[in-house]
């Protein structure tokens, strides 16, 4: 079994304006890909267990790490508009990089959050959660 050091991941989103932004300098935490899906229970009264017919992906990201409020493409200039967008955007994430096969996961997405944090003695952070609209695609570089 391969084991992969996080230090190669990347995750790269388009901001408003449709440019490809890689904030993988500011992210320290990616979660919830490629997600989950519906079940829908169908169990009849006389099933002798719990029966279910799967629906449709509900994929939803967390994204997490350090504020940068200075730079155009930074994770405030970028999530913080993509808050109120008017579209869902192109996301990428690349669990061990962007090597020729390396694995990705993509779709669109709307940000549902944009948080920024702070704390005595610690440094200021962002949280986003982002919804997938549509499905996730696994693929490779």
């Amino acid at each position: 079994m391969a084991f992969f050091d996080s230090g190669s991941s990347r995750f790269i989103i388009d901001d408003a304006r449709g440019t490809a932004r890689d904030l993988s300098a500011f992210v320290t935490h990616v979660s919830g890909l490629p997600g989950r899906r519906a079940l829908r229970e169908v169990t009849a009264l006389s099933d002798s267990g719990r029966k279910f017919v799967p629906g449709a992906e509900e994929a939803a990201i967390l994204v997490r790490g350090v504020f940068d409020g200075a730079r155009t493409s930074g994770p405030d200039a970028v999530l913080g508009a993509l808050r109120t967008h008017g579209a869902a955007v192109n996301f990428t994430y690349a669990p061990r990089g962007t090597a020729k096969g390396a694995v990705k996961y993509s779709g669109k997405c709307w940000v549902e959050s944009y948080e920024v944090s702070s704390e005595a003695g610690r440094r200021v952070e962002f949280a986003a959660r982002l919804k997938v609209d549509g499905n996730v695609e696994r693929g490779a570089f």
